[in-house]
């Protein structure tokens, strides 16, 4: 979730662990605070779209995760959209993190100036009266583009910090242990953490 600069320490030890049923922002702080008190200096976090983390790091670069913001697209649009707007908005939305801040917040502008009236389209109910967008999941997908646009490119604003622009790198290895944990569902909560633990030690031998 974060990179940290403290002389010899080189981003690929694990430096705080974890038990838990689900993830909270209140944990995240928790963690970070955690390694402030050990004299941890955190000069960048990298973390995914969880409601409201993003802007819980006060006075610290964040960067959003690029991956998962282009898969929050694709769930609102689907894979492969019917509609010429969806499929406009899908195609600027896969150059995200290949290129820079000003050419794809730039591309976005000119993409809602084109279809500002065709997102503002409203049907009405017949039986009430009532009214509500017509194309609620396209306007939900540029509204996160234009929302989260703040924190997907702090790689870009902080470049001397070389930031990684998405996390990718920890989330393969979360993926290796889920699968793993999945050929193994009978066994215990004890026993859990202690295949958790051996597997975290075995990648750590690795990289050291």
């Amino acid at each position: 979730m974060a990179r940290f600069d403290r002389n010899t320490w080189h981003g690929h030890s694990e430096i705080a662990r974890y038990y838990v049923k689900s993830e909270t922002n209140a944990l995240y702080i928790k963690g970070i605070n955690e390694l402030k008190s050990k004299g941890f200096e955190i000069v960048a976090i990298v973390c995914d779209g969880r409601k409201g983390l993003v802007g819980t790091f006060k006075g610290i670069p964040v960067q959003l995760c690029q991956f998962h913001q282009v898969a929050a697209i694709r769930r609102y649009i689907t894979k492969n959209p019917k509609m010429l707007a969806s499929i406009e908005l899908k195609t600027h939305v896969a150059m995200l993190k290949n290129t820079d801040k000003e050419s794809f917040e730039g591309g976005l502008n000119m993409w809602f100036i084109k279809w500002e009236s065709f997102l503002n389209e409203r049907t009405i109910n017949n039986e009430t009266g009532k009214s509500h967008f017509t194309h609620k999941r396209l306007r939900s997908a540029y509204r996160s583009l234009n929302t989260n646009m703040t924190w997907l490119f702090t790689w870009y604003d902080n470049y001397d910090l070389n930031i990684p622009n998405t996390t990718n790198m920890i989330d393969g290895h979360f993926s290796d242990l889920k699968n793993k944990l999945r050929n193994h569902n009978g066994l215990t909560k004890q026993r859990k953490i202690k295949f958790i633990n051996e597997f975290l030690k075995a990648k750590i031998d690795v990289q050291e």
